[in-house]
């Protein structure tokens, strides 16, 4: 039986917008934690990206 989680803290994966809107392969993602009483709405980052080798946007996805 899986322990209760305890807390507001959940992981949140983040995914890169302008790679995913170039059309290349493959995708830059990162996993995250929040607390989903502070940020209630998605979480947008500046993280980078090893493909496009740049500082990108990256949006939280479900």
């Amino acid at each position: 039986m899986a322990k209760k989680s305890k807390g507001n803290r959940i992981q949140v994966i983040l995914e890169c917008t302008e790679h995913k809107e170039s059309g290349m392969n493959g995708t830059s993602r990162y996993i995250t934690t929040k607390n989903k009483k502070n940020t209630p709405d998605r979480m947008e980052l500046k993280k980078f990206n090893p493909i496009l080798k740049r500082m990108t946007v990256h949006k939280e996805i479900k």
